[in-house]
C-alpha cells in the first residue's frame, strides 16, 4: 500500500459519514440504446441491497455506474461522497470498492491465496509489479478467514470447485477492506451446498453492499433493502420485506408469483404450480 493510500485511509477516519451511493435522474446510453432511464437510488452506509429483475433490464449497467466503471449519460452518480466526472476514479474510488463478478478469470497458475493477493493491486495475475509486505500477507490471511476458506490458501485455483472459486473471489474483493461491495450474480450456477456456503459468508459481512441477482433464493439473510428493475427503470425500492412481495415481484417478472419469507430468507414460485397454459 502506497503512502498516498495510507494517508487517505487515515483521513477517512475523521470524515463524517456520507451516503455510500446516490444516483439522481440517471440515464445511460450505449451505442444509441437507452439502457437506464431516470434512475433514482440512494444507498446509505451499512445497508445491504439486493437488485432484482429480468435479463437485460439494466441491473449490471447500474452496477457498473455504482462501481465507477461507467459514467452516466445524464444525471449524477455520487459514490462514497465523490461525484463521477469530478474525481480520479482510479486513485480515489476504485481502491475503496470491492467487486465480485462471475466473469473474473485469474491468469497464470495461481493459488487461492495468490488470487486474493492480486486484489491488493487490482491486477489479474502474476508476476506482481510490487513486493507484498508482511501486512499484505496478513490482510490476505484475514480475508480468507472472513469467508471461511483459510484451508484453501495454497490450493491451486484450477482445482477449486465453482463454489470455492466464488468464495475466493469474494475474499479478493474484501482484501482491501472496501467501503462498498458490489456483487453481480455471485451465486449463479452454484449447486445448493455451494450457494449456501457463499450466502453464509455474505451474511457475516458488515460492509455496505449491493447484490444483483435473478432469484430471491440467492439473497442473504442480512439483506436490508431491495429494488426491482424492469426495462431500465426501478419499479420499486425500499425495505426488502416491503419490496419483495408477491404483487411487486409478479409485476417485475411478468408472471403470477407467490413470494414467501421465512427466517430471513425468501423464496418464489409460480402461482398454480407453474403449469403452462393449455395450447389452443
Amino acid at each position: 500500500m502506497d503512502r498516498a493510500q495510507t494517508r487517505r485511509n487515515h483521513l477517512r477516519q475523521y470524515l463524517p459519514a456520507v451516503t455510500a451511493l446516490q444516483l439522481t435522474g440517471v440515464t445511460w446510453r450505449r451505442e444509441g440504446l437507452e439502457i437506464l432511464r431516470g434512475v433514482d437510488l440512494t444507498v446509505q452506509r451499512g445497508e445491504h441491497w439486493a437488485l432484482l429483475g429480468r435479463n437485460g433490464c439494466g441491473k449490471t449497467s447500474l452496477l457498473a455506474l455504482a462501481g465507477a466503471r461507467e459514467h452516466p449519460t445524464t444525471g449524477t452518480v455520487d459514490v462514497l461522497g465523490q461525484r463521477l466526472g469530478r474525481v480520479d476514479v482510479f486513485r480515489e474510488l476504485w481502491p475503496r470498492i470491492g467487486a465480485v463478478t462471475g466473469r473474473h478469470r485469474p491468469s497464470g497458475r495461481l493459488t487461492a491465496g495468490q488470487v486474493v493477493l492480486t486484489g491488493l493491486s487490482g491486477t489479474n495475475g502474476l508476476p506482481l509489479r510490487w513486493s507484498p509486505s508482511a501486512d499484505d500477507h496478513a490482510a490476505v490471511a484475514r480475508s480468507l478467514a472472513d469467508v471461511g476458506i483459510s484451508s484453501l490458501a495454497y490450493r491451486p485455483w484450477d482445482v477449486l470447485s465453482n463454489g470455492e472459486q466464488r468464495r475466493t473471489l469474494l475474499a479478493r474483493a474484501l482484501v482491501r477492506a472496501p467501503e462498498l461491495l458490489l456483487l453481480d450474480e455471485p451465486a449463479a450456477g452454484l449447486d445448493l451446498p455451494a450457494r449456501e456456503h457463499l450466502l453464509a459468508s455474505l451474511d457475516g459481512l458488515s460492509v455496505t453492499s449491493v447484490l444483483v441477482t435473478h432469484h430471491v433464493e440467492e439473497i442473504p439473510r442480512t439483506t436490508t433493502h431491495a429494488a426491482l428493475m424492469s426495462e431500465g427503470r426501478l419499479l420499486a425500492q425500499g425495505r426488502a420485506c416491503e419490496v419483495l412481495t408477491s404483487e411487486r415481484m409478479s409485476e417485475c417478472f411478468g408472471m403470477s408469483l407467490v413470494v414467501e419469507e421465512r427466517d430471513g430468507r425468501f423464496s418464489a414460485r409460480t402461482r398454480g404450480g407453474g403449469r403452462p397454459p393449455a395450447s389452443s
